[in-house]
C-alpha cells in the first residue's frame, strides 16, 4: 500500500471521528488499560444498550480531530490506551463511565466535551453525578403540581365549608373576601 493511500486513509478516519464528535452532546474520553476482555465486553454492552457509541482510535487520530473539532485542550488527555464514548445527551455517557469506574477500579474517566465546552476530571465528575434527564422532569413536574394541588385543596375545603352552610375555613376566608370584592 503506497504511503499516499494510507495518508488519504488517515485523512479519512481524522474527518470520521471530527463528525462524532461535532455531532454527540457528549464525548467521553476513558483509559481502559487493566480492563479485562469481559470488563470491556460489559462496558461495551452498557454503553450500547444506553445508545451510546464506544470506540478506540488511535490518539494522534483523536488528537487531530479533537482539534479539527476546536478543541485542542484534549490533546493533553491523549496519553496512554485510550477510548472514546459520543453520546447524545450530556449525562449519560459521564454517569455510566462512572459508575462503571467505581466498580471497576482498571478505568479511568479522564475527560470530555460537554455541549461544546472541555471538561477536565472534576467537572465531567460533577457531570456523572447530575440526575438523569427523567427524575429531573419528574422534579419539575412535582414542583409545579404542589401549589396547583394546595389550591385545589383550599378550594374543595371552601366548597365543603359552604356546601355544609358553614364560614369558609380561616385560611381561605381573605382570598375568597378578596375575589368576591374583586366581582
Amino acid at each position: 500500500m503506497s504511503s499516499a493511500t494510507v495518508l488519504e486513509q488517515k485523512k479519512a478516519k481524522v474527518q470520521e471521528i471530527q463528525a462524532k464528535i461535532e455531532a454527540a452532546t457528549s464525548v467521553v474520553l476513558v483509559d481502559y488499560r487493566g480492563l479485562n476482555v469481559e470488563e470491556v465486553t460489559e462496558l461495551r454492552n452498557k454503553y450500547r444498550e444506553a445508545g451510546i457509541e464506544y470506540k478506540v482510535y488511535k490518539n494522534n487520530l483523536m488528537r487531530f480531530a479533537f482539534a479539527a473539532a476546536g478543541f485542542e485542550g484534549m490533546a493533553e488527555f491523549l496519553k496512554g490506551p485510550n477510548a472514546v464514548a459520543f453520546c447524545d445527551d450530556e449525562v449519560t455517557a459521564a454517569r455510566i463511565t462512572k459508575e462503571f469506574a467505581d466498580k471497576h477500579e482498571a478505568l479511568e474517566l479522564k475527560a470530555g466535551v460537554v455541549a461544546g465546552e472541555l471538561m477536565d476530571l472534576a467537572k465531567i465528575t460533577e457531570i456523572a453525578n447530575l440526575p438523569t434527564k427523567e427524575i429531573l422532569l419528574t422534579r419539575l413536574v412535582i414542583a409545579l403540581n404542589s401549589p396547583i394541588a394546595k389550591l385545589a385543596r383550599v378550594a374543595q375545603a371552601i366548597a365543603d365549608k359552604q356546601a355544609e352552610g358553614g364560614e369558609a375555613p380561616a385560611e381561605a376566608a381573605p382570598e375568597a373576601t378578596e375575589a368576591q370584592d374583586a366581582e
